[in-house]
């Protein structure tokens, strides 16, 4: 009886071992299920593996906002040693442990790169807005000497992103992008667009977002910093060329209150022999913060926009208008996206009717953000951009709160549903968004001009609609002006080239209380 007893034993526990250490091969690489969770590694190209994970009893689908790359066709191998699962291509090798479900990363020839913390991918319960989906955590861990760049647009004055914990929640001045790069020559995206943690420590590094059906992450190699940028780029998307007249100087400031005297700048520069490329123009010029953002003339002192544009044109010079992601709503945009439900309710800038500061909220503006996840709301956005300043031959969009600005939070602001799922579920995602609807919609209209966007915000992949990103409204200080340094090395490291900064600062508070400063 004990023989059949231990016979019975031995069968169970090999059932378990072998159920542990299976793994079905794909196209794209292979699925495995291991304790409780599906493990998936999908080749996209020799260099680059996306690592997918969730429970064994969801499914996951998911149609990424960043990435536009579809998998090449990949030769790779698999070979399986004891308790490792080896998948290798002629640029990488990548080792899944068949008993604890981690994955690392190597070189073709072996070179450590990356591993994944053991009982580092955690899924907890989250209820969204009566949807049921986790907070999801992937921890990995890092050499103690490693230095790793990206991230977007941090103010903190740091090169290396190690040692920190950073809340990534597009903001006005901070541009969050999950990515980072490390001086080992690899790169990694982690693929989620809500409210996003990244924390270094010396015990590991990891990626916690609020909301996410699974973990999703892309790991590439490169070799060194422009070898990952470049496989970052395959990846979400490449730089498009912009206008010549883009590299040259611009003048703009806080701001122009009439076409008089928008065009009289543009011909002082001429007067006096300055060299002079672009002018910009502007809130405003749509008259009162109830019609805020109605992208078309209605302030009296610019009465007669084609003549403007017109002369500044015929000073060979270009015009650049600001338009956001809000609207008044005494506009058309308004009405028309309001009786569609395609606009959010959390306060939003200007939050008073009234041009003053501090907002007088005796008479609020009833400005409300749209739904850039929605493309109907995306066309809608188009229909009166184009109609109301593209049709008098602007030649780029100054695309103010892109992030958007997000006054007075409030936890259930989140709730705020939107063409994708819930706010939270998509928030980092809303420049992306916001911007790719203009480029997109510009593009099908002509390709006589090429697309320049200036925008306040940004996420991976952004680089592929034509958009040069600003810092954001900064102070004015010594300190702040040395945070735009690794402010913009960072963001450039994540694979968007084109950024600039306010130089002398937009808010000059420092300035004014006497310490040392600039007014732009």
């Amino acid at each position: 009886m004990k023989k059949v007893y231990f016979t019975l034993l031995t069968i169970f526990l090999m059932s378990l071992a072998a159920k542990a250490q299976s793994y079905q091969k794909t196209q794209l690489g292979l699925k495995a299920v291991i304790n409780a969770t599906v493990v998936e590694i999908q080749f996209y190209s020799p260099q680059i593996v996306r690592v997918i994970k969730y429970p064994e009893k969801d499914n996951f689908q998911k149609k990424s906002l960043s990435v536009i790359k579809n998998p090449e066709k990949t030769r790779f191998s698999i070979d399986k040693k004891a308790d490792k699962i080896l998948l290798k291509t002629d640029a990488l090798q990548v080792i899944l442990n068949s008993n604890t479900g981690s994955v690392s990363f190597a070189s073709h020839t072996g070179k450590a790169l990356l591993n994944e913390k053991e009982s580092g991918t955690v899924f907890t319960d989250f209820n969204d807005t009566g949807s049921k989906t986790y907070t999801v955590t992937q921890s990995f861990i890092l050499d103690k000497k490693e230095s790793v760049y990206g991230l977007g647009i941090l103010q903190n004055g740091k090169m290396s992103q190690r040692n920190q914990k950073v809340h990534m929640v597009q903001n006005n001045t901070w541009d969050f992008v999950t990515f980072f790069q490390s001086d080992k020559g690899y790169g990694l995206f982690w693929d989620n667009y809500s409210p996003t943690d990244f924390s270094d420590n010396p015990e590991e590094t990891s990626f916690k977002s609020e909301v996410g059906d699974g973990v999703d992450y892309y790991f590439m190699g490169g070799g060194n910093a422009d070898g990952v940028i470049a496989n970052m780029r395959g990846l979400t998307g490449q730089v498009p060329m912009f206008p010549k007249w883009t590299f040259g100087f611009w003048q703009s400031r806080e701001r122009y209150k009439s076409q008089n005297e928008t065009v009289e700048v543009v011909k002082k520069y001429r007067d006096l022999g300055v060299p002079l490329d672009g002018i910009i123009q502007d809130w405003q010029y749509w008259g009162d913060n109830y019609h805020w953002n109605g992208m078309s003339f209605l302030n009296p002192e610019f009465s007669k926009p084609q003549q403007m544009v017109d002369d500044i044109h015929n000073l060979n010079a270009h015009l650049i208008i600001s338009i956001w992601s809000s609207f008044g709503p005494k506009t058309p945009q308004f009405q028309e996206l309001k009786e569609k439900n395609m606009l959010m309710d959390f306060q939003t800038w200007p939050q008073s009717g009234k041009d003053v500061w501090p907002p007088d909220m005796n008479f609020p503006s009833g400005v409300q953000v749209y739904d850039p996840y929605n493309p109907e709301a995306r066309d809608i956005y188009w229909k009166y951009l184009n109609k109301g300043l593209f049709s008098f031959g602007i030649d780029g969009w100054w695309m103010d709160s892109t992030e958007p600005d997000h006054l007075d939070f409030k936890p259930k602001d989140f709730d705020n549903k939107t063409f994708l799922g819930s706010f939270r579920k998509v928030r980092n995602a809303f420049p992306l968004m916001a911007v790719g609807g203009v480029y997109d919609h510009q593009r099908e209209v002509t390709s006589d001009k090429r697309v320049f966007i200036l925008t306040r915000s940004a996420f991976a992949g952004q680089q592929r609609y034509g958009a040069n990103t600003w810092s954001g409204d900064v102070n004015s200080s010594w300190e702040m002006l040395r945070n735009q340094i690794p402010a913009g090395l960072n963001f450039s490291l994540c694979g968007i080239p084109y950024w600039n900064s306010d130089i002398g600062g937009f808010f000059a508070g420092a300035y004014n209380r006497g310490e040392c400063g600039f007014w732009s």
